[in-house]
C-alpha cells in the first residue's frame, strides 16, 4: 500500500467493514450462535448490533435490557437468544471485533522500512478504521467503563497494546525524538481518538475524514521527524494531493 493513501483507498483494504464484519462474527462465535442458516444469519447480527448502539446511545448499555433489544430489533426472546444469551456476550463481541482490527493494522505496513512513515501510516489507518467502524470504537471507549472487571481489563489492554506498539515504533526514529516514548505514543493515540469520540463536533464543522488525517499525521510529523525530512514530506504530500 502506498504511503499516502486516502480515505477510499483504505476501503479497499480494511480488515473489517460493513461488508464482512457480520460473516466475521459469526465464523468467529459460531460455536456460541445457533442458528445455522447464513443469510438471515448475517441480517439479525446486522439488527441485533445496530439496535445495540442506538440503545447505548439513548438510554445507556447498562440500563439498556435483552427485552429492549427484542422490541428494537423485532426478534422474540428466543429468537435472540440464537445468537446471544447475556449483554455480557455483547459486549465481548463488540471488544473482540475492534481487537481484531486494530491487530490487523501493522500487518498492511509491515515492509514499509521508514519507522517514521510506518507510524504515520498506523495513526492514518486508524482513524480510517474508526470511521468505518466508529460505532464500535465509540462503545469500546465509552460503555466499557460500565462492564465487569474483566472486560474492563481487555478494553483497557487493547489500548495500552497499541500504545506499546507506536512507543516501540518511535524508539526507532533516528534522530531519536525528545521525550518518553510511551508518553508521546500516548499523545498519538489521544488525538485520533478525539475522531470517533467527538464525531458531532467534526460533523458539525463538515470536516472530511481525509482531511483530519492529514492534520493528524502533520502534527505528529512536526514534532517526531527532523526539520529535513518535515519539509521533503510536507512537498511530496503536497504533490499527491495536486495529484
Amino acid at each position: 500500500m502506498s504511503t499516502q493513501f486516502t480515505f477510499e483507498q483504505f476501503k479497499q483494504v480494511t480488515p473489517l467493514s460493513g461488508d464482512n464484519i457480520w460473516g466475521y462474527i459469526l465464523d468467529r462465535h459460531a460455536q456460541r450462535i445457533g442458528v445455522k442458516r447464513r443469510k438471515p444469519a448475517l441480517e439479525n447480527l446486522e439488527k441485533i448490533f445496530g439496535a445495540t448502539f442506538r440503545l447505548a446511545n439513548d438510554v445507556g448499555f447498562r440500563a439498556m435490557s435483552l427485552r429492549d433489544l427484542c422490541r428494537e430489533t423485532g426478534l422474540s426472546m428466543g429468537g435472540l437468544y440464537g445468537y446471544i444469551a447475556t449483554k455480557d456476550q455483547l459486549a465481548e463481541i463488540i471488544e473482540d471485533v475492534v481487537r481484531h482490527a486494530i491487530e490487523e493494522l501493522p500487518l498492511l505496513f509491515a515492509d514499509v522500512a521508514s519507522p517514521l512513515e510506518r507510524l504515520e501510516n498506523l495513526i492514518r489507518a486508524s482513524i480510517y478504521l474508526s470511521e468505518i467502524l466508529q460505532p464500535w470504537f465509540y462503545f469500546v471507549f465509552m460503555d466499557s467503563r460500565v462492564l465487569h472487571v474483566e472486560q474492563r481489563s481487555m478494553a483497557k489492554n487493547s489500548e495500552l497494546q497499541v500504545q506499546t506498539l507506536m512507543a516501540g515504533i518511535i524508539d526507532q526514529i533516528v534522530p531519536r525524538p525528545a521525550g518518553d516514548s510511551t508518553l508521546l505514543a500516548a499523545h498519538c493515540l489521544a488525538l485520533f481518538q478525539d475522531w470517533y469520540v467527538k464525531r458531532w463536533k467534526y460533523r458539525a464543522a463538515k470536516v472530511h475524514v481525509d482531511d483530519f488525517a492529514d492534520s493528524t499525521v502533520r502534527l505528529v510529523r512536526s514534532y517526531l521527524a527532523p526539520a529535513r525530512t518535515f519539509i521533503e514530506t510536507e512537498e511530496a504530500s503536497n504533490v499527491a494531493h495536486k495529484i
